[in-house]
């Protein structure tokens, strides 16, 4: 299976997932150039959905739909571990409320579509307000295997690692992620976010540290979890 990244509205990401001539779009603000994208290279634009329902994330949906024969997949009915077969190939849908409550991550071939939830380089913010089915979800995400690729809901790298070299200026693998980051497609892998995401290094001494110097408690990984997420 095949990613397509779009930028669209300034720093927002949207893909096609292309499986055997078949094509998904998640987050399809680029409405225009996912449709002379699939023209041009002969595909069936088969279905449309989303990783969460903010504006930013939705706005192209129904005119994707409405220029194509596209079936409209609605996020919210979705169910963890679901799957959306892809010209033959396996599309799994992972809840992952944090961000939202109605945050999804699409994972498949090597790759995680994680829109608002996971970006590379830092995580959402909790509109939510439930910090705990948040650390859930970003548990789950980095029990993936380290190869997997980290596609987000934005291009916040520069900003991110620059707050990532804040808090942690002598981390060597900032500078190599860093030299890595090409604005023509954007992501990290999850071994890139074990080394130098902040809040995904809840278990790491430096950040353990950090957390502390903040006068929170870090006895247990959960109270890690809200001292990293305190760094917001």
């Amino acid at each position: 299976m095949k990613i397509k990244q779009f930028f669209y509205g300034g720093d927002n990401l949207g893909y096609l997932l292309v499986a055997n001539a078949k094509a998904l779009a998640i987050d399809g603000g680029a409405v225009d150039e996912i449709l002379a994208y699939v023209t041009q290279h002969g595909l069936s634009l088969t279905a449309v959905t989303n990783t969460h329902g903010h504006e930013d994330h939705t706005a192209g949906t129904q005119r994707l739909v409405a220029a194509s024969a596209a079936t409209f997949l609605d996020h919210h009915r979705f169910a963890d571990q679901q799957t959306i077969d892809l010209g033959g190939e396996a599309v799994i849908v992972r809840r992952t409320p944090g961000h939202t409550e109605d945050s999804v991550t699409f994972a498949a071939d090597g790759f995680l579509v994680t829109g608002d939830t996971l970006f590379n380089g830092t995580v959402g913010y909790c509109f939510s307000e439930d910090l705990n089915a948040f650390y859930h979800s970003i548990r789950m995400l980095m029990g993936y295997p380290g190869s997997t690729r980290i596609y987000a809901g934005h291009d916040y790298v520069e900003a991110s690692l620059a707050f990532a070299r804040h808090l942690t200026p002598d981390n060597p693998a900032i500078d190599a992620v860093a030299a890595r980051y090409d604005k023509r497609h954007v992501f990290s892998t999850l071994d890139d976010e074990r080394a130098v995401n902040p809040y995904l290094r809840f278990n790491d001494p430096e950040i353990i540290a950090l957390i502390a110097s903040l006068g929170l408690p870090t006895d247990t990984e959960y109270q890690r979890w809200e001292g990293v997420m305190a760094f917001e």
